[in-house]
This record gives structure tokens, sequence and C-alpha cells, in this order.
């Protein structure tokens, strides 16, 4: 059976998982052919490339977002892109956004600075349902898709005291994070997995600040997705576990366990920008078959 394994000894974040999947040997172009299916190319590009991280060559991959008048408010940070997608007590900030209901608070960071337009558009689960049914993507994208969409959902509506249907998007239903989670589908699709293994989810500690206040690590909805996952400890202070990383791995993990007796076919690494001092911040897969 071909398996894939999540190695999170790092976490795992929405873009590390497409990083990795990439890296593994996954075609990002079919991925992107696929995207345009949503009909929302319009608002964003994708872009991939090497990196390495304490000495490991991986891939890092973004969702650009394009400038849009009529959906954006433009706000220009200089801010470092870290694919745990935390607003974390190290002052970085990552893509993913890891809020969804009016976490619009950003920190910043020096490193690797460029003009970034932050999508403020809200979208109700409803309306992102909508969009993927819409999108004649096959069964299997479509059924990935939808079960991440609706554990974030859920996870958010509890939370917020919300029904599902209540619950809005700001950020995690950007478009950034709609790619993340559509894209990984694409990719886990494209590669012919029949089964899906995960080790413990590493949280990371600390605190992060979002519009509500001061939440510590890991923040509320993540935790509330990963409610029935093995978490595993860590001292690393910043946010390693987003909620769209924690959902990817809840739903689509068949179980969460040590790295099974396998045949190894081919291995991935998906880079985080944060830089951890004797730690490499990235996700790593390895897909193979077990008998």
């Amino acid at each position: 059976m071909r398996t894939l394994y999540f190695d999170c000894f790092s976490g795992i974040s929405g873009d590390m998982v497409i990083g990795a999947l990439i890296d593994a040997g996954a075609d990002p172009f079919q991925m992107e052919e696929e995207l345009k299916k949503l009909n929302i190319v319009e608002e964003y590009t994708l872009s991939w490339e090497k990196v390495v991280k304490n000495g490991i060559t991986s891939t890092k991959f973004d969702v650009i977002l394009s400038r849009k008048p009529e959906h954006l408010h433009e706000h220009i940070h200089s801010h470092e892109h870290n694919h745990e997608h935390s607003h974390s007590n190290d002052h970085s900030h990552d893509h993913e956004q890891s809020h969804i209901l009016d976490h619009n608070e950003h920190s910043h960071s020096n490193s690797n600075s460029h003009e970034h337009h932050h999508h403020h558009d809200h979208r109700t689960y409803k309306q992102i349902v909508e969009i993927i049914n819409e999108a004649n993507f096959n069964a299997s994208v479509k059924n990935m898709s939808l079960a991440i969409f609706k554990k974030i959902g859920e996870a958010e509506g509890h939370i917020h005291g919300l029904p599902l249907e209540k619950v809005h998007f700001h950020e995690v239903g950007a478009v950034d994070s709609i790619i993340d989670i559509i894209g990984a589908a694409i990719l886990i699709n494209q590669l012919g997995i029949q089964s899906v293994l995960s080790s413990a989810i590493p949280t990371g500690s600390g605190h992060i600040h979002i519009d509500h206040g001061i939440y510590p690590v890991p923040a509320p909805a993540t935790l509330e997705i990963l409610k029935g996952v093995p978490i595993a400890a860590s001292d690393i202070r910043s946010e390693l576990a987003t909620p769209t990383g924690a959902a990817i791995a809840a739903v689509l993990a068949e179980s969460f366990c040590p790295l099974p007796t396998m045949t190894v076919e081919s291995i991935g690494y998906g880079a985080g920008t944060k830089t951890f001092k004797n730690h490499p911040n990235v996700l790593r897969i390895i897909i193979g078959e077990m008998q």
C-alpha cells in the first residue's frame, strides 16, 4: 500500500506540507493548473524554491497575493515569511495566517522583506464549500479539501460559540490558505497515496499575540483541532503547528505512530522560513510501500 508518513519533528503547516510534497517529487505545475478550476487565479501567484535549513536542502512554497483594489486594503509589511505561520513571541510573521476570526494583528521582522498584500475579504464556510464544489475537482481532492475546511470551521465555531454556517474565515479563508489546503489535496491525490500516517504533532511553546489578547501556544483553534491526536512536547518557544497544518494531519492520518515498517521510495522536506539555532525547521514526509 502506497503510504505517506508525516514526520513532524518541527511541527506542520499548510505550505510546509506542499513544499514537502513538491520536494518528494510531486508536480507543482500540474497543481497550478488544477487550482485554476477555483476561478480565483487573478488573486495570487505561486512560487517554490530550494532553500537550505540548518544543513537540509528543502523546498519552500509561497502563495503571493495579487493586489486587487476592490478586495484589498494595502498593507505593506517588512517581514519574515515563516511557514509555521505564527504570530509568535520571536516577532516573526507567517504566511498562512494562523487565526480565523478577526485575528489581523501582525508582528514583523526585518528578514526577507518584500511587499505583501494581505487579503481582507470575509469568506464564510458556506462560500468556501461552494467554491470547492463548483471547481470540478475529482472526488478525492474535493472530499479531502472539504473535510479539512470543515475540521477548521468546527473548531473555530466551537471556540467562538458559533454554528458552522456562521463561521467567517477572515484569514484562514484567505487565498493563501485555500491554496494550501486544496493544493495539498491535489498533490496527495497526484502521488497516488493510499494511506496517510503521522508522528505525534509538536505544537511549540510560549505565547502568541493576536487581536483578542495574548494566547498560549498551542492556540485555541489548533488545540481544538488536535483533540484526539497525540501532541508532542517541545521546548521551542514558537508556534510550530498551525490550524491548517493540524487539520491536514488530523483529517488525513489514519493513525499517529513512529515511523512504520516500509520500503522508502521518496523523501521530501518542506521548509519554514523561521530559523532555530539547533533545529532544522522543516517538515519531512516519507513515501513508500507498506506490506
